[in-house]
């Protein structure tokens, strides 16, 4: 009881206790999730200026980009780096008050579907009327998606007819003086002659010359915008691929060979053992069949004769040489197995020169809007226009110039040279190649095709030779699912085993290559030597993968075992990123001041002959393009020779590419002009040139933009 009454006495304390309890436990749970704490909402992909993209609108666009040419990945990153030009523009537009107005959009909205068939009248013309009823119907139809689509379309080319007036504005606001132009009249044409020697950095080797790290970070500490980095991650890995074994191809090449040989197979609807023929007894029609029922992929039997040069490299003479009916392989060729079965050969000619005159009919390919004739009625033209033309050149011409609308219209029907070689059976109709293939020069027919009937004469034959109709069953050479399944655990024990053992050594007991990869950003896709893997990526900016960890990784052609060697922070580049530029400028700093401190001369002469070096040069060099001949782009040096009195040399001066010496023979003033409007022109021009390429990037540099797609898309 004495206790109960000092607990009550001390209520007040107790509540605090237990309420900084709570507030200790919260505050550990925000700093466990400092995501939560500290970044934005999961729902931001980014902040432009204040502006937050919401992940929905963000995705909506991605989704809407439909590319098969992109990785999902890149079609983000496009995406984003519209709404950046978007947001960054548009803060300009509204700190301004430029819009869009209703007047203005319709004009735009003309001059985007001026020439869209949809929104054209009876006679060409663009009809709005046409556009206003396809945007209600969009705004009416059950499916919003469409009709969202075309406001992000308007919205685009508003934004963008905003970006054009904006930057119109700016180059309006753009020109330059005539004193800018007396000062590039005089950049351009001040002259001058020099004498120079050069004593070049290469003289010294560089591996007599020492830098440590600490000079490399003082250099880097100094030249800061030249070193500024994102968060990066450097690792390395090792490959494991699913590639097909000896065994997997030994049983291709069996399976192929008992599509040749044929076997016995049991009849279900009969209830008896039946012999299933081999390719090689097959006739054409059956030989087709099989070959599209059993080639891997898309590729099938392509109706159509090629020439021995086609056939695969090593197998060129064996399947020429074949009788027909006769089969060869299984053969390798690249990453397939294939077997070959020799259907006819014929001597043809590659190149053939033709004519036709083409009488179309309603339903036919070539048909318009003018086209009236029945198929029946279009082959009694047909037929009646041969019989006044099969002897008759002159009244051919006539009759084709006067009746085709194809592109041999007022060619006297000339279709030009076709090849054989060039034959593509998907876009060469085959009737119309059968007729001039198969048929000798100076034959002339009526041939129906998908586009009507022609009148076909062949007027040439060139380049005869042998030529082959070839069915080809072809399987892709794959690994097995006992091969996948051991290069799995290949991968498995090899990661397993790195928990008490050395990456490096690891791999090399395997006989393993590793693979080091640096400066891996966080947005990165593509890993070298593997292709796109953004997991990979993002495990390796995870809060909890530390240096050292490993991981697999299942690819496109099997799996790797990575693993973590450096985390670069944003900031200043570490020192053996920085190196690959810093040295060579370190060592050349310590060159210059090498040279400097050897020589002695006072003369160009003198320094010529302590160095041995040659005395040059140079004439006619300006300030605008200050380049020494046999010395190249010299801008220092030029500027000091400008400085310096006729006769004078200068001291020593560090350039690009060596230490100098200057004499100054000759100096030419620009001619003054009495009016410098021409290049001041220039000068306004390279302005106006500029705005195009400089203003938005100046933009968005002054712009706060922070990225959120790592953690919230990516």
């Amino acid at each position: 009881m004495a206790i109960l009454n000092k607990i009550r006495q001390k209520t007040v304390v107790l509540i605090l206790v237990i309420a900084l309890a709570l507030f200790a436990f919260i505050l550990s749970s925000l700093f466990d999730n400092k995501d939560a704490l500290f970044n934005k909402s999961p729902d931001v992909v980014a902040t432009i200026n204040g502006k937050d993209i919401s992940r929905q609108a963000f995705m909506a666009q991605v989704e809407a980009r439909n590319n098969p040419n992109a990785t999902q990945s890149q079609i983000m990153n496009q995406v984003f780096d519209a709404e950046v030009r978007k947001s960054v523009m548009e803060s300009q537009f509204n700190e301004l008050g430029l819009t869009v107005g209703r007047e203005q959009m319709r004009d735009l909205l003309k001059t985007t579907y001026a020439s869209s068939p949809q929104f054209l009248n009876a006679d060409g013309i663009f009809d709005e009327s046409l556009l206003n009823q396809y945007i209600l119907d969009l705004k009416n139809s059950p499916n919003n998606d469409f009709y969202n689509r075309w406001v992000l379309g308007e919205e685009s080319i508003a934004s963008g007819a905003l970006q054009q007036n904006y930057i119109n504005m700016i180059k309006a606001a753009s020109n330059a003086t005539l004193a800018e132009g007396e000062l590039e009249h005089k950049l351009q044409n001040d002259l001058v002659d020099i004498k120079y020697v050069s004593i070049p950095y290469a003289t010294i080797p560089d591996s007599t010359i020492s830098v440590s790290k600490s000079e490399i970070t003082t250099y880097i500490n100094n030249n800061k915008n030249k070193y500024e980095a994102e968060a990066s991650r450097n690792l390395q890995y090792v490959k494991f691929e699913n590639v097909a074994s000896l065994e997997d191809e030994t049983t291709l090449e069996n399976e192929l060979i008992s599509f040749i040989k044929g076997g016995d197979v049991y009849n279900e609807t009969t209830k008896q053992t039946e012999r299933n023929p081999g390719f090689l007894e097959m006739n054409e029609e059956q030989a087709i069949t099989l070959v599209n029922a059993e080639t891997d992929g898309t590729v099938k039997f392509e109706d159509k004769f090629v020439y021995a040069s086609n056939f695969p490299n090593g197998v060129k003479d064996s399947i020429s040489k074949l009788t027909v009916g006769s089969v060869y392989g299984p053969y390798k060729d690249g990453k397939t197995f294939k077997i070959t079965k020799l259907l006819d050969r014929k001597v043809l000619a590659d190149s053939i020169q033709s004519s036709h005159i083409l009488i179309p009919f309603v339903g036919s390919q070539a048909a318009n809007a003018e086209t009236t004739k029945t198929k029946a009625q279009a082959k009694v033209s047909a037929d009646s226009i041969f019989n006044l033309v099969k002897n008759n050149k002159t009244k051919y011409a006539e009759i084709a110039n006067e009746i085709n609308t194809d592109g041999s219209k007022g060619k006297d029907g000339s279709i030009g040279w076709s090849r054989l070689s060039n034959y593509n059976p998907a876009g060469f109709d085959p009737d119309f190649a059968n007729f001039l293939f198969f048929n000798k020069a100076g034959s002339i027919d009526v041939v129906e095709t998908k586009f009507g009937y022609h009148v076909i004469r062949i007027d040439d034959k060139k380049n005869e030779d042998t030529a082959y109709k070839v069915a080809t069953i072809e399987r892709v050479i794959e690994p097995s699912v006992d091969t996948e399944n051991a290069v799995f655990r290949t991968a498995t024990n090899f990661e397993v085993s790195l928990g008490n053992q050395d990456f490096q050594e690891a791999a090399k007991a395997s006989n393993l290559s590793v693979n080091p990869v640096n400066t891996i950003k966080e947005l990165d896709e593509n890993i070298p030597g593997v292709g796109p893997l953004r997991s990979l990526v993002r495990w390796t900016f995870e809060d909890n993968t530390e240096v050292g960890d490993t991981k697999r990784f299942e690819t496109t052609t099997g799996y790797i075992v990575a693993q973590v060697t450096g985390k670069n922070e944003a900031g200043l580049m570490n020192v053996e990123d920085a190196s690959v530029t810093a040295l060579p400028e370190i060592r050349k700093e310590k060159k210059a001041k090498l040279i400097k401190e050897r020589v002695s001369a006072n003369s160009l002469t003198d320094l010529a002959a302590a160095e041995n070096q040659t005395v040059k040069t140079a004439l006619a060099i300006n300030m605008k393009n200050p380049t020494i001949a046999g010395a190249g782009l010299e801008p220092l040096v030029v500027g000091t020779a400008f400085g310096l009195e006729e006769g004078q040399s200068s001291k020593l001066v560090t350039g690009v590419k060596g230490v100098y010496m200057v004499e100054l023979t000759k100096k030419t003033p620009a001619v003054k002009l009495e009016n410098y409007q021409s290049s001041a022109n220039q000068v306004a021009l390279a302005k106006t040139n500029a705005i195009n390429t400089r203003l938005y990037n100046a933009l968005k540099e002054a712009s706060e933009i922070e990225d959120y797609r790592a953690k919230t898309v990516q």
